[in-house]
């Protein structure tokens, strides 16, 4: 069983940068292709982009590429998702995700086994 938890969000003007961060426990974080989501208010959950378990590869959502970047660190067993250029429409709640399936690149929520709890991030203009 793996526990994951966000931290970094929070407030921040348009055009800002956050980095959030996401650390796992409880298992082998290496074994895992890490995801990233967000569900803003009154909509279903977004893929944002996902890293390979060995970090060589990554995978962006069209509407995220070039502004958000995902990095992992596995001696920390923490996931990073940098975000620049921050927009009002950013505004959700970010979460990150884990799959045990290494040979895939997860783009669907369902894809994904472990998701931690979720983290508030707003983007004021």
């Amino acid at each position: 069983q793996v526990q994951l938890v966000e931290s970094g969000g929070g407030l921040v003007q348009a055009g800002g940068s956050l980095r959030l961060s996401c650390t796992a426990s409880g298992g082998t974080f290496s074994g895992y292709n890490m995801g990233w989501f967000r569900q803003a208010p009154g909509k279903e959950h977004e893929f944002l982009g996902t890293i390979k378990w060995s970090g060589r590869s990554t995978y962006y959502a069209d509407h995220v590429r070039g502004r958000f970047t995902i990095s992992r660190d596995n001696a920390e067993t923490t996931v990073y998702l940098q975000m620049n250029s921050l927009k009002p429409e950013d505004t959700a709640v970010y979460y990150c995700a884990a799959s045990a399936s290494r040979l895939q690149i997860g783009i669907k929520v369902h894809e994904y086994d472990y998701w931690g709890q979720g983290i508030q991030v707003t983007v004021s203009s």
